[in-house]
């Protein structure tokens, strides 16, 4: 069961890309699907899908927190912005794994 949300965050593209760039160019373990688009009011939303729960949150145990911490050190927010499951009804596309 493929694990999927929605999450804005009240960033701005430069600092997005920052991030991204602290991640890392190596693919995140798990992740199908990552797709960051501009909300109406200027913030960025992402839309995740991963192949579960836990590859999502190793990912973000292991690389994503680090990297935005080490972004945004200064002005990191008190909570994590606050994520939005997805019910998954179709995926299909080159990373995504075949079903058992």
């Amino acid at each position: 069961m493929v694990h999927a949300f929605t999450q804005d965050v009240p960033i701005d593209l430069p600092t997005y890309e920052r991030i991204i760039a602290a991640i890392g160019p190596e693919p995140l373990e798990g992740q199908l699907v990552h797709l960051c688009v501009r909300r109406p009011d200027g913030g960025l939303r992402y839309i995740d899908v991963w192949e579960s729960a836990e590859s999502c949150g190793r990912a973000f145990d292991e690389r994503i927190h680090p990297a935005v911490a080490a972004v945004l050190a200064e002005r990191r927010p008190d909570r994590e912005p606050t994520s939005s499951p997805l019910e998954v009804l179709h995926l299909t596309g080159t990373a995504v794994p075949a079903a058992d």
